[in-house]
């Protein structure tokens, strides 16, 4: 009896460093993919304005064409 409660009590200490070490690598990977998603929307920001500012140099260049052709 007493050697099954030994054994029953290791192997809840062994499942529980189990648990312990997936939620940390949870943490890690929800963390690593925060991250990225922070990154990702930065570089949208980023092409968004240099998309922008493409379309204000165009129309500044379409406006100054149809000057010079009046």
């Amino acid at each position: 009896m007493k050697k099954s409660i030994c054994v029953s009590c290791l192997l809840l200490v062994l499942s529980a460093c189990g648990v312990s070490e997936t939620a940390v690598t949870a943490a890690a990977v929800g963390k690593s993919k925060a991250e990225e998603i922070k990154q990702g929307q930065q570089t949208m920001q980023k092409v968004q304005q240099d998309i922008d500012a493409a379309n204000q140099q165009a129309e500044a260049q379409r406006k100054a064409t149809e000057q010079a052709a009046q």
